[in-house]
């Protein structure tokens, strides 16, 4: 399962000093507007306590974690609904994403032009809001005037959908984003599925702090906070240059220093990383065996079948059982052999909810 999170903010605020922190690809970090004009696209790996568990557990002979995707976006501006700065395709990669992780500067720095003259996160904030609600509302417009017509005609289907479009319009003009309305998946589809808003999308903010902040936060960030509060959003406080000199680090033991001299117990990529993974609404489960420890990435709410046919289609068309063990269980009895003796191994069928963290086995037959 391929999905993406894309870096977003105003230019300058650290966007691809963190892109090329959290992933192998390199974007060119420079001190002006539009220096990333082509996405670029990383692929990282989730951290997972409970991966080094098993590996520790059934010594395989190869471990693959679980993968994320970012896309590193040019900077936006004012404007760029209207096509200033590149803008309108900077939102069509915007809109080829699942994600969006919105990148806020919180620090002061005279070397480091701001696009708009001044830090200000919460008006920086808002600058990538409209733009963004903006484009959405050209979206929603064409669309009613669409529905319009065959509302007309008597079409009942359409009047329905003519309403829910209607408050995305009201939405947008007062400045909240799609994402904001509380309407069913299905009537979300029904309405603007074939729309592609880009504020429907779920958002994490990053506020990149100095390094004097990246342990406690500063007034910057806590604004940032207090204007995202009623948009159940997370804020991950990190320092970007910070970041990108600890991923350099290879050296497990020298990594482990540099982060006890800063203070922390982890990078802040990590929790971003994680962060990321949850926005998305992924969950992980695992295979366990001799041969490879394994983790798989679903969404949350997935059956054992649509789990199964992440590893192989077969495996979901053919799908009999699924033999499913918790982490703490394996621990405690440090074998599958174990679970089962101890009667700790559950046999699920097709309609077993897969819950974060399983350890399962498939049998099926095609």
């Amino acid at each position: 399962m391929s999905l993406q999170c894309g870096i977003v903010g105003l230019p300058n605020v650290g966007k691809s000093t963190l892109f090329n922190a959290i992933s192998t690809g390199k974007a060119e970090a420079a001190n002006y507007p539009f220096c990333t004009i082509e996405p670029n696209v990383g692929v990282v790996t989730v951290p997972d306590e409970r991966l080094e568990v098993l590996t520790g557990l059934v010594k395989p002979q190869k471990v693959l974690p679980t993968i994320i995707e970012f896309v590193d976006i040019a900077g936006l501006v004012k404007g760029a609904s209207q096509g200033a700065g590149l803008g309108n395709k900077f939102l069509a990669n915007i809109r080829e994403v699942d994600a969006i992780v919105h990148v806020i500067r919180c620090f002061e720095d005279e070397n480091v032009v701001h696009v708009e003259g001044r830090v200000d996160p919460v008006f920086d904030k808002e600058i990538i809001d409209i733009e963004l609600q903006l484009k959405d509302l050209e979206s929603v417009n064409k669309k009613i005037q669409k529905v319009e017509k065959a509302v007309r005609t008597g079409d009942a289907k359409a009047k329905a959908e003519l309403q829910i479009l209607q408050d995305y319009k009201a939405a947008l003009e007062a400045g909240r984003s799609a994402r904001t309305l509380a309407y069913t998946k299905e009537e979300r589809e029904s309405a603007i599925g074939d729309l592609q808003l880009l504020t429907v999308k779920p958002v994490l903010y990053v506020a990149n702090v100095n390094e004097e902040s990246m342990l406690s936060g500063n007034e910057y960030s806590e604004k940032l906070r207090e204007a995202v509060k009623d948009e159940n959003a997370e804020v991950v406080v990190l320092c970007a240059a910070i970041e990108s000199q600890i991923a350099e680090i290879e050296d497990p033991e020298e990594h482990e220093m540099f982060l006890t001299e800063y203070g922390l117990k982890e990078a802040g990529l990590d929790r971003l990383i994680r962060a990321s993974y949850s926005l998305l609404d992924l969950i992980t489960y695992f295979t366990a065996g001799v041969k490879e420890v394994r983790a798989w990435t679903i969404r949350r709410g997935w059956k054992a079948p649509q789990a199964a046919g992440v590893i192989h289609s077969d495996f979901e068309k053919g799908f009999i059982r699924a033999e499913v063990i918790k982490i703490p269980d394996y621990q405690q009895y440090k074998t599958e052999a174990g679970v089962k003796e101890v009667g700790k191994m559950a046999v699920e069928g097709k309609e077993y909810v897969v819950q974060d963290g399983d350890v399962m086995h498939f049998r099926f037959n095609v």
